[in-house]
């Protein structure tokens, strides 16, 4: 059963990983130092922008020492714990188990493009008008994801793995 759940949290951790690795890079070959290229009437668009905080980048007027520890460690330490609550609880429902991969995949991308370069290549922004999101990544996506299919279990009552 442990292999089982180690799987169910691994694979989608690996794949958001793979696919947050190639669009970054993608996003870096084709789209830095390039306009802002807009689809579907203005409400997506690739812009490239590389961030030095968290959301929305928040922590990026940090020191850079104090930036690493609390956007890089802290996070690491934060996942780390994540997945030994996940290997470790009982009766965790199958979509919990892919909702924290995805959380723990998404999160190892953006930290280590932290740990590497010192900041995160974010690509993606959708909205309407002057309403938009802040610009984005596949890892973001997956993180949101993840967050969003726990939210079931916080409602219903459904059969466990």
């Amino acid at each position: 059963m442990k292999v089982r759940r180690l799987i169910n949290l691994l694979l989608p951790a690996l794949i958001s990983v793979i696919i947050d690795r190639l669009t970054k890079n993608w996003a870096i070959a084709n789209l830095k130092g390039q306009p802002v290229k807009s689809y579907w009437n203005d409400f997506f668009r690739f812009v490239f922008a590389e961030n030095e905080g968290a959301f929305l980048s928040l922590g990026s007027g940090l020191s850079d020492s104090i930036r690493y520890w609390v956007l890089a460690i802290l996070p690491v330490l934060v996942l780390l714990y994540i997945l030994y609550f996940s290997i470790t609880t009982h009766n965790m429902l199958l979509s919990q188990q892919i909702a924290f991969g995805l959380i723990i995949g998404g999160g190892l991308s953006n930290i280590y493009d932290r740990i590497v370069a010192g900041k995160v290549v974010d690509f993606m922004n959708i909205g309407i008008g002057g309403l938009r999101t802040g610009i984005f990544n596949v890892a973001d996506n997956a993180i949101m994801i993840g967050l969003f299919l726990m939210l079931p279990a916080l409602f219903w009552k459904a059969e466990k793995n």
